[in-house]
């Protein structure tokens, strides 16, 4: 009804622009013809239909943005609606029986932190919690530096269902790994991982970049890597057994890293590592410790770190500092 008010408004304001116009023309100028009179005046009654042409052009344009935006929102709204359902759906399906269900379903939910960002610290924390779930395999108990190798050459004594859940934690493993930032990976958020009491076989976070790492108790079967890592929250391996050989080469742990009461049965490397914020080591170094560890300037010392090669500006005071950070 406002539009068609509008337009009689434009008709009638361009009849009496056009009439005044030429009115006002033949009267300065009588002797001007008055065709040009009426021909001059309908041209200014003219452009206030262009105006309300263009004024009601405009608002068809913002109300079909409008519309589009709406829909947007729309659409939006059912898309998290749909990755909240697949979400929940696949951590349900992660207590499913069958290997390759939970196998899947970690999978959907790797697919869904590369889609949905906003998922992908919950995704890590859930496939985390996963790893911490009570384990049991005979490879790990026969062969803990070198689970792969358990059982070379004779008969393998190890269950089927232990071996799918084998798989399964694998998967689990490998997906924390490609989720995590690394090389021209922009994604700068400082992810958490918490694997307290977690058994891990193989665990691989070479060339990862997050933020804190919470490794306590876990015990470490095979080769661990962290080769080129960088943390820059703590990485907490408080009571932690490292089985096999340990991988920290040229590793960036600006938040920290303790190794409080932490055991290593196999050769570590430390080569090109650095440490800054505070640095708790093992009582105990590894019997085969290769490189030097950095230690930055300004970094506390929680213990005497008598045993362990360090390079670095960073020098152990002569009465130790008190805990500054809870490990």
């Amino acid at each position: 009804m406002r539009g068609r008010w509008l337009l009689v408004a434009s008709v009638l304001a361009a009849i009496v622009v056009t009439v005044a116009t030429a009115a006002a023309l033949i009267l300065v100028d009588p002797g001007q013809p008055k065709a040009e009179a009426i021909k001059t005046g309908g041209l200014a009654g003219g452009a206030i239909v262009a105006l309300y042409a263009l004024w009601l052009n405009d608002r068809r344009r913002r109300t079909e943005e409008a519309r589009h935006e709406l829909e947007g929102a729309k659409v939006a709204l059912e898309s998290e609606k749909v990755a909240d359902e697949r979400f929940a759906r696949a951590v349900e399906l992660l207590g499913n029986e069958a290997d390759q269900v939970r196998v899947g379903a970690m999978h959907v939910l790797a697919g869904l932190a590369h889609t949905t960002p906003r998922y992908k610290q919950t995704v890590l924390s859930v496939l985390c919690a996963y790893l911490r779930r009570p384990f049991e395999h005979a490879s790990i108990e026969e062969q803990p530096d070198d689970p792969d190798q358990a059982f070379f050459g004779e008969q393998r004594a190890v269950e089927p269902a232990q071996d799918h859940e084998m798989t399964v934690r694998m998967t689990a493993q490998r997906l924390i790994t490609d989720l995590l930032p690394w090389g021209e990976d922009p994604d700068d958020t400082p992810y958490q991982l918490d694997l307290t009491g977690a058994k891990l076989v193989h665990f691989r976070l070479e060339g990862r970049r997050f933020g804190r790492l919470v490794a306590r108790r876990a015990q470490f079967y095979g080769i661990t890597r962290f080769a080129e890592a960088v943390l820059t929250k703590p990485a907490l391996f408080s009571g932690a057994a490292f089985h096999g050989r340990v991988d920290f080469r040229d590793g960036r742990f600006d938040g920290g890293i303790s190794f409080q009461d932490a055991a290593f049965a196999r050769k570590v490397d430390v080569g090109g590592a650095r440490v800054g914020t505070f640095l708790h080591v093992s009582p105990r170094p590894p019997a085969e410790l290769v490189g030097t560890l950095e230690v930055s300037a300004g970094t506390a010392f929680r213990n005497d770190p008598a045993g362990w090669r360090l390079t670095g500006d960073g020098q152990p005071p002569a009465r130790l500092q008190d805990h500054v950070q809870q490990d």
